[in-house]
């Protein structure tokens, strides 16, 4: 019998203890990264079976080998997750520059009071035109740039493209 000089009836309070401080250390200190978080699940189950009065060598099996084929399985889904949820290129709000999208707020061109909107991917911004018409609400525009916290928009023609991404 493996004897690590811990009493028997202690190593289901050891378990739920490294438990409880590597799920603390995964939210706090790794922020999330699932790094402790497979080897926390896996001495939460030691810690069960410590409290079944399983032997300890198949608390350290499950503490372990569990740990290890958990870590694995987070790895490979992290993996697969990343592949299929590409960012789109870009950081920030100039991932919009060359998208289509519309007007949900008339936007004039002297807009002291900031009160012209735009509509993209989901997302509501402020707008400012550099031409010299008022673009209306329902007024299809493509985002040429950012100047400040607002997009630079200019009207899409009729025979523009209808897939949302234009021309960079």
């Amino acid at each position: 019998m493996l004897d690590l000089g811990v009493d028997i009836d202690a190593w289901p309070w050891v378990w739920l203890t490294i438990a409880v401080l590597f799920t603390l250390i995964e939210i706090t200190v790794l922020g999330g990264s699932f790094i402790l978080l497979p080897f926390a699940i896996s001495a939460f189950v030691a810690s069960i079976l410590g409290f079944y009065d399983v032997s300890i060598e198949a608390q350290w099996a499950v503490f372990v080998l569990g740990g290890g084929i958990l870590w694995v399985g987070f790895y490979r889904w992290a993996k697969t997750f990343l592949r299929e949820n590409v960012l789109p290129p870009g950081v920030g709000a100039e991932r919009l520059v060359g998208m289509v999208g519309i007007i949900t707020a008339d936007v004039v061109v002297d807009d002291t009071e900031r009160l012209g909107r735009v509509t993209v991917d989901g997302e509501v911004w402020g707008a400012l035109t550099p031409l010299g018409d008022t673009l209306v609400e329902g007024t299809r525009v493509m985002i040429k740039s950012m100047q400040g916290t607002r997009l630079v928009v200019e009207p899409v023609e009729a025979s523009g493209s209808n897939s949302g991404k234009g021309d960079q």
